[in-house]
């Protein structure tokens, strides 16, 4: 049985009840891409996106801002041919001065527009988050 019998193929939403190891297997089982960054560690956006960027193995010449975040999930992954889906998990984002609320939301938008994005595509784009 399916994992995601509930949760849509396009979807950015918190990790809830799922715990990363079943998401870990149920991405192997699918063949999809599984990326994950643990932002524990990060207080400011540009730390944040630098965990992403590494544990996502972006390009060296990654901006660590929002818009090439974006290109970064979308046009340069498409680029690089057929995509056989995506499980993407981010835990403990930071809530600190550096890295607020408004910042959150900045990049959960982020990784929504990839989500509509891979949708068109009619690839899946699955993205659990969690708050420290």
């Amino acid at each position: 049985m399916s994992l995601f019998k509930t949760v849509p193929p396009n979807v950015v939403q918190s990790i809830r009840a799922f715990r990363v190891n079943d998401l870990q297997e149920e991405a192997a089982r699918l063949g999809q891409h599984f990326l994950y960054a643990y932002c524990a560690e990060a207080t400011t956006k540009q730390q944040v996106l630098a965990i992403i960027a590494g544990a996502f193995h972006f390009p060296r010449h990654f901006g660590k801002n929002f818009d090439a975040l974006g290109d970064c999930l979308t046009d340069l992954t498409y680029k690089a041919g057929p995509q056989p889906g995506f499980i993407v998990v981010i835990e403990q984002l930071p809530n600190t001065q550096k890295f607020d609320k408004e910042a959150r939301e900045t990049l959960l938008d982020v990784f929504r527009d990839a989500a509509d994005f891979w949708a068109d595509k009619k690839v899946a784009f699955r993205v659990f988050y969690s708050f420290q």
